[in-house]
């Protein structure tokens, strides 16, 4: 009986010394408190759940500690592991593009093609980028770092993913992170700012119904878009390339079921695997920085930038615009391109000031419009520093 005894305590220390528990520190159960909040968000708020659950849940797997010298190989930063080999995929920088070929199966340029100049509010969103660019650099982050963390403001997850991988893989996660949570607080953080830089009289401008746009121009606009955003900046290619030809299945007509698969179980199945492995790469000990907090404060103000700098210029535009053709600078904040939440955002507080001003389709313009122009920001930036 006191063999029996002694066994088990001697097999017992040891298991204890194993456990997760044994190994926990504050650090990892702030991390699992965020992952959970991330998932009451999407849940109980419906902000962007098909992205907050599986980067929440991440959150969960990726903080459960262990001890490093047992040699198991479970985590994400261990070669060979399960989740180390998934999460290549993110650090090759192969998910992205296969988001961007899902994204162009599933976008509709119609509202940008009958009305091309909306192209250029998707352009002055991009200040975002490089405005919290060149803070990064005085706060002081290298050339590299300061644009991967810029482009949060372009509120593309799949494009930051995508650079910061390229240029500084020791911040993604916290620059993934980030990006997403503030594509998913756009119905938080928009509408204030919009508010505020717009006066009633703006926000009832009606704008003229678009255009119909016809088959051959949809199925020429990829084909041009691809050759001119290329040949000017051929580092993009990789996304640009991925969205435009994800868009030529779509309005072809003729693959139909490519484009299904696109846009349905292949974008779902790689956002599966991205929100699960960069919500894993939040390990405590890896992501519980100095810099991490000066990341999602850069990101904030970068989104905020990206906003104000939409709406800005429309205003500005008007100014030069006759009265017949003036624009709603409530669509400017659909500049940034969290499609299609910051167009709705438009949508709603539009029809806030008046029932009958329908905006969606006019703000779906710069809204696609900014799905290009992060893709092409993202290739200068990767262009000039690599």
């Amino acid at each position: 009986m006191g063999e029996f005894v002694n066994f088990l305590q001697n097999n017992l220390a040891d298991f204890w010394t194993y456990t997760g528990f044994h190994n926990a520190t504050y650090q990892h159960f702030i991390m699992i408190g965020v992952g959970i909040f991330f998932i009451y968000l999407a849940v109980a708020k419906e902000f962007e759940p098909m992205l907050l659950i599986p980067i929440g849940f991440g959150m969960l797997v990726g903080n459960i500690p262990f001890n490093m010298e047992a040699g198991l190989q479970v985590g994400i930063y261990e070669q060979g592991s399960v989740l180390n080999i998934l999460y290549q995929g993110v650090t090759s920088g192969w998910y992205p593009p296969l988001i961007f070929l899902g994204i162009g199966a599933m976008t509709d340029f119609s509202a940008l093609i009958s009305n091309p100049k909306l192209m250029l509010i998707g352009a002055a969103a991009q200040f975002g980028i490089f405005g919290a660019y060149m803070i990064a650099l005085e706060l002081g982050f290298d050339p590299m770092q300061a644009a991967a963390i810029g482009i949060i403001g372009g509120a593309d997850g799949p494009t930051a993913i995508f650079l910061s991988s390229k240029l500084a893989p020791n911040l993604m996660g916290a620059i993934a992170v980030s990006a997403y949570s503030y594509m998913a607080l756009v119905p938080v953080i928009q509408p204030p700012i919009m508010r505020l830089l717009t006066t009633k009289k703006e926000r009832v401008i009606h704008m003229k119904a678009p255009r119909a746009v016809s088959h051959t121009e949809k199925v020429m606009f990829p084909i041009i878009g691809l050759l001119l955003t290329c040949f000017l900046v051929p580092s993009g290619l990789p996304l640009l390339g991925m969205l435009f030809f994800g868009n030529l299945l779509k309005e072809s007509g003729v693959t139909r079921r490519l484009a299904e698969t696109a846009r349905g179980p292949l974008i779902d199945t790689i956002t599966i695997l991205l929100g699960l492995t960069v919500g894993a790469s939040t390990q405590a000990s890896e992501f519980l920085t100095v810099n991490s907090i000066l990341i999602f404060v850069l990101g904030a103000l970068s989104f905020v930038i990206a906003t104000a700098s939409g709406v800005l210029f429309v205003k500005i535009f008007n100014l030069i615009l006759s009265k017949d053709n003036k624009i709603n600078p409530l669509i400017g904040n659909a500049g940034v391109s969290a499609v299609p939440d910051s167009a709705r955002i438009s949508q709603i507080i539009g029809l806030e000031y008046d029932p009958t001003n329908y905006l969606l389709m006019h703000a779906m313009g710069p809204n696609v419009a900014g799905v290009i122009g992060s893709a092409v920001a993202a290739g200068i930036l990767l262009g000039f520093l690599v």
